[in-house]
């Protein structure tokens, strides 16, 4: 079996401190663990709630941190595009360029993020949207394929993230792990957002940080390839998504919980169900 793939981090870049204070707690929880660990953290929060909100320090500012911690720690970086105009500058600095979910369907995006990692191993995560069925994937998956990065590749991770269920709400239906799983992309589980409650405060989101570990351990029982989840020394102070955020102090045990219910289950975890019909 693989190693587990761990992105974590925090919601976005507050200042290169707290970045690197971060990176460096996860990077000695992954020398304990078999983890493939993936440093994620945004420059621009583009969809928050509200414009008085805090977006993060941009995109030329927010590379550099991010180039600063891959450098130090020697580990691989994500963040997300949001405009077809960015995708080849972050692809010169980050592994793993993220789709968000409210733009998965946004083909020239899609496109932009596929040439610019034309001829590399990088790899580009996208987030299942909201308010897409996990079959609804395919036609995603197809845009990538088109334009020269196969699902088969390892190069193109599907992240399941939770749907809407009527207002402020999302819910998780882990039928959409084995169900994506068919289309031979890595599929990870984003724990975090899972929980959130999208424009649930009014001018921000809130969410439900104590189902964060049993919806992730349910997620490794069902079978994925990596787990996401942001997290923060202090989640209540953090500067966007503290609601539904990890505590730092709390994220080794959960991943011990995730290994081993996932070495449990095996290889075919997310293919069980379908030896069933």
């Amino acid at each position: 079996m693989n190693p587990l793939k761990l992105i974590a981090g925090p919601c976005v870049i507050e200042n290169k401190d707290l970045v690197f204070l971060i990176a460096q707690k996860v990077v000695e929880l992954s020398k304990k663990y078999p983890i493939e660990y993936i440093f994620k953290a945004s420059f621009d929060k583009a969809n928050r709630s509200s414009c008085s909100t805090f977006r993060g320090p941009g995109l030329d500012k927010g590379l550099e941190i991010l180039d600063d911690v891959k450098r130090k720690f020697k580990i691989k970086v994500l963040t997300d595009i949001h405009e077809v105009t960015q995708p080849q500058r972050v692809a010169d600095v980050v592994d793993v360029l993220q789709i968000p979910a409210f733009l998965c369907r946004q083909t020239d995006l899609l496109v932009s993020a596929a040439k610019a990692v034309e001829g590399t191993n990088k790899i580009i995560n996208i987030k299942k949207g909201q308010f897409l069925a996990p079959w609804d994937m395919s036609q995603v998956v197809k845009k990538f394929e088109e334009n020269g990065i196969s699902p088969n590749s390892g190069n193109l991770w599907l992240t399941e993230r939770g749907s809407s269920f009527g207002y402020n709400t999302l819910v998780v239906d882990f039928r959409s792990l084995p169900q994506m799983k068919v289309f031979g992309c890595p599929i990870i589980f984003d724990a975090t957002h899972s929980v959130q409650q999208p424009g649930g405060r009014g001018n921000s989101s809130g969410g439900q940080r104590e189902f964060v570990a049993p919806l992730a351990r349910a997620a490794a029982a069902v079978g994925i390839d990596g787990i996401f989840m942001e997290v923060h020394p202090n989640p209540e102070e953090a500067l966007s998504d503290g609601p539904n955020m990890v505590p730092l102090n709390k994220l080794e045990g959960l991943i011990k919980d995730i290994i081993n219910i996932r070495d449990a289950v095996g290889d075919n975890a997310s293919s069980s169900s379908m030896e069933m019909t």
